[in-house]
């Protein structure tokens, strides 16, 4: 048996790996679904001083509290960075950090690795709308979604970010370099973190394309499944 963590990307929840879930748990698995401070679920607690470190340390605190060992953590997009963060912190309880069509935190926040425009988007939606310290939500279509159905259960659910997120730097020791790490692409899509599965190659890393786009968890949770599980095989 294994236990997984599976972290959400920026305006997520927990819930949004509700599809991927039952199909880890029939094999045995363990699996927790922690919603970080600010968003979804946790948007009561949402305020301009919500930062990356308070998102590795609402892991941190997780693993914890249960006891947590021998982890498989996953973390979506945004959540790259969390997961870095995390198994620099604790590095004892993580197996694999699994990077699913997301950062792989070198440092530096996460507006400097993103592609030059779509950090500019980010930045003028915060000024435009997101009144200096919120990222809004971006457009469902352009992540890859275009089932109604789909579109319409993410858009219900999905909160404003808070930016601080974004542009606080990673503080790191190395002791991350010593979990081993595995990266999984969503391909079907625009693919802004194409940089990030090419770097995981040429490191090396166990490396994984599923043909969706960027919601895997949602749009292919049975081929993330299938994935996840021969990881932890």
């Amino acid at each position: 048996m294994s236990t997984f963590v599976l972290v959400p990307g920026a305006w997520h929840g927990g819930w949004c790996w509700e599809r991927v879930v039952p199909l880890l748990e029939q094999e045995g698995h363990r699996v927790f679904t922690p919603t970080l401070t600010g968003v979804s679920d946790r948007a009561h607690l949402i305020n301009p001083d919500v930062g990356l470190a308070t998102h590795i340390e609402d892991l941190v605190r997780l693993l914890e509290a249960y006891d947590l060992t021998d982890v498989t953590l996953v973390g979506h997009s945004y959540a790259g960075q969390v997961i870095t963060g995390v198994a620099d912190r604790v590095p004892d309880r993580i197996a694999r950090r699994v990077h699913l069509d997301g950062f792989i935190g070198d440092g530096r926040p996460a507006i400097e690795l993103l592609p030059e425009t779509v950090a500019h988007h980010y930045r003028e939606s915060v000024e435009q709308s997101g009144f200096g310290w919120l990222i809004p939500t971006r457009p469902l279509e352009k992540l890859g979604i275009n089932e109604p159905a789909d579109h319409a259960w993410l858009a219900a659910r999905l909160t404003p970010h808070p930016w601080k997120t974004y542009t606080e730097s990673l503080p790191l020791s190395g002791a991350y370099e010593d979990v081993p790490g595995v990266y999984i692409e969503c391909v079907d899509w625009m693919r802004v973190f194409r940089p990030f599965a090419e770097q995981a190659t040429a490191a090396g890393w166990e490396t994984y394309e599923v043909n969706t786009g960027h919601e895997a968890m949602v749009t292919a949770p049975d081929e993330l499944a299938s994935v996840l599980l021969k990881i932890v095989g």
